[in-house]
């Protein structure tokens, strides 16, 4: 049985394919370990919305992520996945939610505008 879901965080979008398995993990046809260089943190990160319904070795997933950084792409990793695991099992909703997996962050680093050096910080004022 094959399961779809989606997660962003920043500009980091990820797109999961969860099918029955052994609990492989494959990030843009790397292995997990592989593609996050080995970062126990992140590695965790990702792993965590199995962990946590106890079904860490009875999925393979298929990951394409892109846009934004490291950390970025494994949040972004870790909703899409509570959004699968959710539309396998409504059961693991609540689980899922109380652990904050299924809210996406929407935090985005903000524009820059016109007239300004950065979004917010402006060139210092001299009266004379």
């Amino acid at each position: 049985m094959l399961q779809l879901g989606t997660g962003r965080r920043k500009t980091s979008v990820a797109r999961i394919r969860m099918m029955e398995g052994t609990g492989n993990f494959f990030v843009n046809s790397k292995t997990m370990e592989d593609y996050f260089h080995h970062q126990e943190k992140l590695l965790q990160t990702v792993r965590s919305p199995l962990a946590i319904t106890n079904l860490e070795k009875n999925f393979d997933v298929h990951i394409k992520v892109d846009g934004g950084g490291i950390t970025g792409q494994a949040e972004a990793i870790r909703h899409g996945l509570s959004r699968a695991l959710v539309k396998l099992d409504a059961n693991l909703r609540l689980p899922l939610r109380r652990a904050g997996f299924l809210t996406r962050d929407s935090r985005m680093k903000e524009r820059k505008k016109y007239g300004l050096k950065g979004a917010r910080a402006a060139y210092q004022f001299s009266k004379r």
